[in-house]
């Protein structure tokens, strides 16, 4: 694993793309502050530039490095949840300007899955994630299903977890506005 994550770094120090594991589902990931970085992503996904995309932290305290005003809900509901949280939050600073929705929001999820933690902290910068698909596709739920276009496009396939047949199952997202107010979008 530790060779994986170093690679994988390397890649997205330099740029690259990366196809690797989370905490939910595979995802397609790049440097969350790197515009041409996120083009790519986008262009990989066959994807309007116009629908944002999550980034992974593996630690909550980095929310207000790339947040203007973290609600303080936002703390309660990342400690209590009991499967994979996306939060959107208003306010996104210190991304690429085309990660960010049209209305300043970014969904964040912090994740604790071995990999995309270890992943995390060591780049030292929110990471992005998306599922690893054409837009519009289904998403795979393992390794075995993603698509060999989609294989063939990125610069690193992480090696860790490739064999691993579990169907899991995307985040629930909710919206939190800088009020307080919650929007659920996908339970």
């Amino acid at each position: 694993m530790q060779e994986d994550i170093k690679k994988a770094c390397e890649v997205l120090r330099n740029g690259g793309v990366i196809l690797y594991p989370t905490d939910t589902i595979w995802g397609i990931g790049c440097d969350a502050t790197n515009e041409e970085a996120v083009k790519r992503v986008y262009e990989i996904k066959q994807r309007n530039d116009s629908k944002s995309m999550l980034v992974l932290m593996e630690n909550p305290a980095k929310l207000q490095t790339y947040i203007t005003e973290v609600p303080d809900i936002a703390w309660d509901l990342i400690d209590l949840a009991d499967k994979p949280l996306t939060i959107i939050y208003d306010g996104a600073k210190n991304l690429a300007t085309n990660l960010v929705a049209e209305d300043g929001s970014i969904g964040v999820r912090i994740t604790s899955e071995l990999f995309s933690a270890e992943l995390c902290k060591q780049f030292r910068k929110p990471i992005v994630s998306t599922s690893a698909n054409i837009s519009g596709e289904i998403a795979p739920a393992n390794y075995k299903e993603i698509s060999e276009e989609i294989k063939n496009s990125v610069d690193y396939i992480v090696t860790y977890r490739q064999k691993d047949k579990n169907k899991v199952q995307p985040s629930s997202i909710i919206k939190l506005s800088k009020n307080g107010t919650i929007n659920i979008i996908r339970k």
